[in-house]
């Protein structure tokens, strides 16, 4: 089966349900690394970041995506921040192809709003606070081999765009 395909990207840009979409539509295993961590872990992103801090999640994160980098022919999907160790691109690069999906800050802001489950906007200004990461990952994030724009769409709609640009490829 050929290369991986990895799902790069800020929270709330679609990444796991696209993933999902992804894997049924190509029958490939989909590996969510969040939830791989969070299975391991018996506990939550949010209770780890809590508990432990981010730096003791990023040394999970970075077992995790390792050994998913490790499969053939999955669909892998990344937390948001996966992006920020160098280590974890190289693995994820060595056998996939980095997708990254964007959406712009206001997408992003509606996307997640409600949920208590993103331990990195717990600050008054939100949306200021999705803006200022995005803009201090935007190289690394633009560092993909494709980029697909979610705004507007389904994990429906942004699947068959990538399944699009990579006829032939797959």
């Amino acid at each position: 089966m050929p290369k991986n395909l990895v799902l790069t990207g800020f929270m709330g840009t679609g990444k796991s349900s696209t993933g999902k979409v992804l894997g049924r539509k190509l029958s490939r295993p989909v590996i969510d690394v969040d939830h791989m961590i969070e299975r391991r872990e018996n506990r939550t992103i949010e209770a780890i970041f809590e508990t432990d801090g981010e730096a003791a999640f990023r040394r999970l994160e970075k077992k995790a995506i390792a050994e998913a980098a490790a499969h053939d022919g999955v669909i892998i999907t990344t937390g948001g921040g996966a992006v920020l160790d160098p280590e974890n691109l190289r693995a994820l690069r060595a056998n996939g192809l980095i997708l990254t999906l964007t959406a712009t800050p206001e997408t992003i802001y509606r996307r997640v709003k409600d949920t208590k489950r993103r331990p990195l906007l717990k600050h008054a200004d939100v949306l200021g606070e999705i803006g200022r990461l995005l803009e201090a990952r935007k190289t690394l994030y633009d560092d993909a081999d494709y980029r697909f724009e979610t705004d507007g769409r389904s994990p429906s709609q942004v699947a068959r765009m990538i399944l699009d640009k990579l006829k032939g490829n797959l």
